[in-house]
């Protein structure tokens, strides 16, 4: 069945110089027929009126972590008091998905998933890394496989207690047994490329493992402080690096050369104290930018794209266009994907109806529910 949205008074296609004004789309199936003039719209068997309202691409979160049990409130409670955050609470999170059910893991991802695309994300990345053994990270990818394309294998996400001062053992475990257990069910591989997580070393062990299974590399680096994982990514060719908050003018230069997109994740920023990145510099550098939520127990427990522009825009100098553009079209560009991100015919139409005359408004009314309707692979799902 094909559906009309008309009468829309700000389209944000993400094509061409700017966003369309009383303009209409047409959805055939699950893509995006035409796009154009409202005036010159053509017929269809349902027509939604957005009577002036903006619509925008659906978002793409490329950096999330979903499958996991427990709760870690206590120490954002702790980190708002003024402790540092540090990479080791995370085998908190691991005991508890360990202990959790296929069933109990499952039903709260799909909680995450509904919140999500009440936001207006339609498309969203999930990583394992929770699990730390053969048996937990195998079955971490084959749940988010369940929901998502977009599956990333993040064995190497902390040294897990039983192999604590072991951690090249453990590594022998991540490129061996693990990735044979988990490739079938993922497309990514990624690794916490940071102190008190893994070497560089030890970090071009677990992505070239992957590689040479036929997943593609992801990468997280400089959250807590500057190393050399951002210029490790662009090395190997990895589609993103993610976090990017220490960034030293080696990591900018190699990332404006190359085709690496830094995910930026002002969630993160926001929940651990941590200095926002200056989003500003990196931009004008020419490095291609994208916002995603990193959703997780830790260090960032949001799953609203909207609550990440806002903060993108008033902490990390963005544009309001420019963070809107980095939650879509960025966000595709992080999974190398071509499908999504845009409004433009041939694109998935996954498109989000906002109740706000232009998108400008996810930032300047932060907090506020203002998608209205959200339309994923043509099917009005909200």
């Amino acid at each position: 069945m094909s559906t009309l949205l008309t009468n829309i008074g700000e389209l944000t296609t993400n094509v061409g110089d700017g966003p369309l004004r009383d303009a209409a789309v047409l959805i055939d199936g699950d893509r995006i027929s035409w796009v154009g003039s409202a005036a010159e719209a053509p017929p269809a068997a349902d027509v939604v009126d957005a009577a002036g309202r903006a619509v925008i691409p659906g978002f793409v979160d490329s950096h999330s972590h979903l499958v996991f049990a427990g709760d870690r409130a206590a120490e954002f409670e702790a980190r708002m008091a003024g402790q540092k955050y540090a990479a080791g609470g995370i085998r908190s999170t691991v005991a508890a998905t360990r202990a959790a059910t296929d069933d109990e893991l499952r039903a709260r991802l799909r909680g995450f998933l509904d919140e999500m695309l009440a936001q207006g994300t339609t498309t969203v990345e999930i990583k394992s890394g929770y699990g730390l053994s053969v048996s937990d990270e195998e079955r971490l990818v084959r749940l988010a496989a369940e929901v998502t394309p977009e599956v990333t294998f993040l064995g190497a996400h902390v040294v897990p207690a039983e192999y604590a001062e072991r951690a090249d053992e453990y590594v022998d475990l991540v490129v061996g047994p693990m990735l044979d257990a988990a490739a079938a069910h993922s497309r990514w591989v990624d690794v916490f490329c940071e102190t008190g997580a893994f070497t560089v070393a030890q970090s071009r062990r677990v992505l070239e493992a992957g590689i040479a299974r036929g997943l593609m590399p992801r990468v997280h680096a400089s959250q807590l402080g500057p190393g050399e994982g951002v210029r490790l990514a662009v090395e190997l060719g990895a589609a993103s690096v993610d976090h990017g908050t220490y960034l030293t003018g080696e990591d900018v230069a190699a990332l404006a050369a190359s085709d690496t997109v830094l995910t930026l994740l002002p969630g993160v920023e926001f929940s651990t104290r941590q200095p926002y990145p200056d989003a500003r510099r990196l931009i004008d550098a020419g490095v291609t930018v994208a916002l995603a939520c990193d959703t997780n127990p830790g260090s960032s427990f949001t799953s609203s794209m909207p609550f990440c522009i806002a903060v993108a825009v008033r902490e990390m100098g963005m544009t309001p266009t420019e963070a809107v553009w980095a939650a879509t079209a960025g966000g595709a560009k992080a999974l190398r994907r071509d499908d999504i991100g845009s409004v433009a015919a041939g694109m998935r139409a996954d498109v989000v109806l906002l109740d706000a005359p232009t998108s400008i408004h996810l930032a300047y009314r932060p907090g506020v529910p203002l998608v209205a309707a959200v339309w994923k692979d043509g099917a009005r799902v909200r």
